[in-house]
């Protein structure tokens, strides 16, 4: 197989449509329907199902995405040390972030990279702490950037930044507006929370440990794979939730979400590397201009 078949099947397994997946890469819908037929056929194994006029992956298409975006990205780190060479004119360096970070710290430090460096493009993807770890390990991102620490000896971390954590409900919930709420009336509650494998979940559930309380005491009435689907749930009336502060500071203003009087500890956001990979230019200047501020 190739890179560009790589690229073509990536590109249709993150769209799910072949149509929008040939635009992107600016190819023809026939190329990239024969590219993904020849991996099909090359190795008989079936990576779409195809559903009216949408495309789903396999089984086998959901395990070979994964191992696809790996080898793209060591190709891309290969290229980027190449092009570093030059004096960080082009390469492509690819990070993955959990969600918090990547929806509402990560962004201006990017756009302050790419005013330093306009030739090298940033490809950001998104996922859990769990995720974004697994990406590191297996080279899919050369950083990954997450809410707490990951304890997996074939990473490096440390930390870049820092997060409150709240205690959010509705503005029609028992607890609204109240001066003093216990930790053992957490109970009391529905709880809407993020999914396991999640840094807020993580932290979270650390902070109620901490309380001398049972995680697994909880209400939980949904778990939820993103912080705007857990804040929306909140807002709508359904219990009470931990957010970071900065995820739900507007809703706070607006008067659609309240801020319940239990303090939650502080958390680090903290940067992952490989132990044993090289760790490009790019990535450097990354996180010095993180640094900086």
């Amino acid at each position: 197989m190739t890179l560009d078949q790589l690229r073509v099947f990536v590109a249709v397994a993150e769209r799910q449509h072949v149509t929008r997946a040939a635009e992107a890469l600016n190819l023809a819908q026939s190329a990239v329907s024969t590219a993904i037929a020849a991996l099909e056929g090359r190795h008989g194994a079936k990576l779409f199902h195809r559903v009216g006029r949408g495309i789903e992956l396999t089984e086998a298409g959901s395990l070979f995405l994964a191992e696809a975006r790996a080898v793209l990205a060591r190709a891309e780190a290969a290229e980027l040390v190449l092009a570093e060479l030059g004096g960080l004119k082009r390469g492509t360096l690819v990070v993955e972030a959990s969600q918090t970070i990547a929806s509402f710290w990560l962004p201006r430090h990017l756009v302050a990279f790419r005013r330093a460096h306009p030739g090298i493009d940033i490809r950001l993807t998104i996922g859990n702490t769990a995720q974004v770890a697994t990406a590191v390990r297996s080279g899919a991102a050369e950083l990954g950037f997450v809410e707490g620490s990951v304890d997996d000896p074939a990473l490096l971390s440390r930390p870049v930044a820092r997060d409150q954590l709240i205690i959010v409900v509705g503005p029609e919930h028992p607890w609204a507006g109240r001066a003093d709420v216990t930790p053992e009336q957490l109970f009391e509650s529905d709880w809407v929370l993020r999914e396991a494998g999640s840094g807020t979940r993580a932290v979270f559930e650390q902070a109620l440990a901490a309380f001398g309380l049972a995680s697994g005491s909880l209400r939980v009435a949904l778990e939820l794979p993103s912080n705007e689907a857990v804040r929306a749930a909140v807002e709508a009336g359904l219990g009470a939730t931990a957010l970071s502060a900065s995820v739900a500071a507007s809703s706070i203003e607006a008067g659609l979400l309240c801020p319940v009087p239990i303090p939650l500890p502080e958390r680090a956001f903290h940067v992952l590397h490989h132990a044993e990979r090289y760790r490009s230019h790019a990535a450097e200047r990354l996180l010095a201009l993180i640094a900086g501020g």
